[in-house]
């Protein structure tokens, strides 16, 4: 194999940082959901975006615990069908305002038709 392109290497390092900032969103978009714990966070930031962003468990749970001691989520430990109990974590309305004005400031603004048509000139050109 040879060696990997320039554009290829900065691309890599350039998603590496910014899906590391994005691991708050899906976590929080997870949560906005329902409450879940947090091996099941970790398979579904996974799932849900679409296998762009992973996160190990542990920094899953160092996430979790900053929202926590935030007050972006509260946990509870609830009783598993299959083993011992497990901490469940959930939005807050802190939380949920926070993923709202994260969305609406980060998101949403794509959306707007004049960048919505500068990302489509970016991508169509040959």
């Amino acid at each position: 194999m040879g060696q990997k392109s320039t554009v290829e290497t900065l691309l890599e390092n350039w998603e590496g940082v910014y899906k590391k900032g994005l691991l708050t969103f899906w976590l929080l978009l997870f949560l906005h959901d329902r409450p879940a714990y947090a091996y099941e966070l970790s398979l579904g930031v996974n799932t849900l975006s679409q296998g762009t962003v992973t996160a190990d468990d542990n920094s899953i749970y160092r996430a979790l615990n900053r929202f926590e001691s935030l007050g972006m989520v509260k946990s509870e430990l609830r009783q598993s069908a299959v083993g011992p109990q497990r901490r469940y974590y959930q939005l807050t309305q802190t939380g949920l305002e926070l993923l709202r004005q994260f969305i609406q400031r980060n998101i949403l603004m794509f959306e707007q038709p004049d960048i919505a048509a500068r990302l489509q000139a970016v991508v169509n050109v040959d």
